[in-house]
């Protein structure tokens, strides 16, 4: 299914130039125990209704963002560049 992305940068775009890059997780501490880095590589919720997903936009500014996105209808809620605005 298409629909628009909003690239911090370029504005909005077809989906098609982006890469999908997984819902934003708590890195575990470099001394954690292997099932959290196991848990943090490997596990996702994927619920449905709203999330905060990483997004690379490869066919423009070639840059990682954040966004929130309701995955029921892909609406994009927001968009913005990690540590920006008080976002995580």
């Amino acid at each position: 299914m298409s629909f628009l992305l909003a690239c911090p940068i370029c504005g909005p775009r077809d989906v098609y130039e982006f890469r999908f890059g997984g819902e934003i997780l708590r890195r575990p501490q470099p001394d954690a125990d292997e099932q959290d880095w196991v848990a943090y590589r490997y596990l996702r919720a994927n619920p449905a209704g709203q999330g905060r997903e990483w997004w690379f936009h490869r066919l423009g500014c070639r840059r990682w963002f954040q966004a929130e996105r309701d995955t029921t209808d892909n609406r994009v809620i927001d968009t913005w560049f990690a540590g920006e605005d008080g976002h995580v």
